[in-house]
């Protein structure tokens, strides 16, 4: 069966709050899908050489080309993301980078339907890296977003093991006394409105879908 919805996350970490959050979009949509995590793939970020310039084919040797094909062909695309330093993580910004060369003359993915998950801590970078996130796939690409999720995500100082003692620990600088024992794991299945939004989300997108048919 053809997918219809091509889910793709950049979070590298196994079975993530973004990767989960990603998944309850495309189960609700009912719809077949796919599930694509760039860490497991190769995908470099553009290397403006331009020679995709006449067909539109990335002539980049990674796993970019077999994944433009699944997003050609896919009515939607959720894409998830996390946002290390304040901006969106390096795994998808390659690949947004690489959407450059579905956009010049034919503009291949005008129309299609998209929505975004982002993780992150601080509103004011989510709210920041959406922007940018949006103007990339709605002012450049010409696609029709119609939503961006948001779902809180946690300080890496909670779990890699030095967190209280380490000079840099972010824990310290922003929580001075706090332990990282105290810190709770924010599960996404525990943001009870943001999983309903997911599904608000997904059956939006097969609406969206099935009224293009």
């Amino acid at each position: 069966m053809s997918i219809k919805v091509l889910g793709i996350s950049g979070s590298p970490i196994n079975n993530s709050n973004t990767d989960r959050l990603v998944k309850t979009i495309l189960d609700a949509t009912g719809l077949d899908y796919e599930f694509v995590k760039l860490s497991s793939i190769n995908v470099k970020p553009c290397f403006a050489c331009k020679r995709c310039v006449r067909d539109n084919i990335c002539k980049v040797n990674d796993d970019f080309p077999a994944l433009a094909e699944k997003i050609k062909a896919a009515d939607a695309l959720v894409l998830g993301s996390y946002i290390p330093y304040n901006q969106i993580d390096a795994f998808s910004k390659a690949l947004l980078e690489r959407f450059w060369s579905l956009r010049h003359i034919k503009n291949l993915l005008n129309g299609k339907f998209c929505a975004t998950v982002l993780t992150g801590l601080s509103p004011e970078a989510l709210a920041q890296a959406n922007k940018a996130i949006a103007t990339e796939l709605v002012d450049y690409e010409d696609m029709k977003l119609l939503d961006q999720l948001t779902v809180q995500g946690n300080i890496p100082c909670v779990t890699c093991g030095v967190g209280d003692d380490c000079k840099k620990s972010g824990i310290r600088k922003h929580m001075p006394g706090v332990k990282s024992a105290d810190i709770p794991y924010a599960r996404v299945e525990d943001q009870t409105e943001t999983c309903k939004e997911a599904v608000r989300i997904g059956e939006r997108i097969r609406g969206c879908v099935l009224a293009n048919q």
